[in-house]
């Protein structure tokens, strides 16, 4: 995981919501197409530097050591819930419980079509590769490889049809891109892409069609349950549409009852 370094600029234009606030935990929900933290052609718009314009005293003192208190990422692309710690003891015990895997996260993701299978779990191992993209930036990207490192991604299918499907995936390991790589694997490459899967499928969505919808762990300080959830997001009701897909909460009511 990179870190961030340097020092980072307040920007009280980045947008976010806030789903989970109290002294010690944040978790935030991230517009797609905004930058997690600063880098190489991105040092003043990312959710960082928006966290900054509210929170920046708090996450200063956590400082590089601690990610400014960044515990996790999503790729640009991708839209949903961060958690983001405000006390060394917070970033921490986050930390902790995501190195030994007692985080869940759960996506939507809009796919091309269903796999053969409903639900599964993939595994297969994941290596980082980096492609110069021009003089001065380059790109990381992800490749199923025995290399790589184990890597695991639980799905079910919560809604399918010719046109396309509608899948739920949890990934139990955190690689680059994982959950991306992964369903493009079984044949159900996200829709909208720029990286992974055919051209038709990338130009299907004006955007990658994947939203991190749910966070479950126990507060690291206090020890309580946490279950934090988002809706589907306003901006891909006209591809469920478009599909004629029903949205999650309709697909997950028909599936179980």
């Amino acid at each position: 995981m990179n870190k961030p370094s340097g020092q980072i600029e307040p920007n009280e234009r980045v947008t976010y919501s806030i789903r989970h606030a109290d002294e010690d935990l944040l978790v935030v929900e991230k517009p797609a197409r905004v930058v997690t933290q600063p880098g190489v052609g991105h040092q003043h718009d990312t959710l960082l530097n928006g966290l900054f314009a509210h929170y920046g005293d708090r996450l200063q003192q956590l400082g590089v050591a601690r990610d400014f208190g960044l515990v996790h990422r999503l790729d640009r692309e991708t839209s949903g819930l961060l958690a983001v710690a405000l006390s060394a003891r917070a970033y921490d015990g986050m930390r902790a419980l995501f190195e030994t895997r007692k985080v869940s996260k759960y996506y939507w993701a809009i796919c091309h079509k269903a796999p053969k299978d409903p639900q599964g779990v993939i595994k297969k191992a994941i290596a980082e590769q980096v492609k110069r993209k021009d003089r001065y930036t380059s790109i990381k990207y992800a490749k199923i490889s025995n290399s790589g490192k184990p890597a695991a991604t639980a799905y079910r299918v919560l809604a399918s049809n010719e046109l396309g499907a509608l899948i739920e995936a949890r990934p139990v390991t955190g690689r680059l891109h994982q959950v991306r790589v992964h369903l493009d694997l079984i044949g159900s490459a996200v829709l909208g892409d720029p990286q992974y899967g055919p051209n038709l499928v990338r130009k299907a969505s004006s955007r990658l069609a994947l939203h991190a919808h749910r966070l479950v762990f126990d507060h690291p300080i206090t020890g309580e349950p946490m279950d934090i959830t988002t809706k589907f997001p306003r901006d891909l009701k006209g591809v469920l549409k478009k599909l004629r897909l029903p949205g999650p909460e309709e697909a997950k009511a028909e599936l179980e009852g």
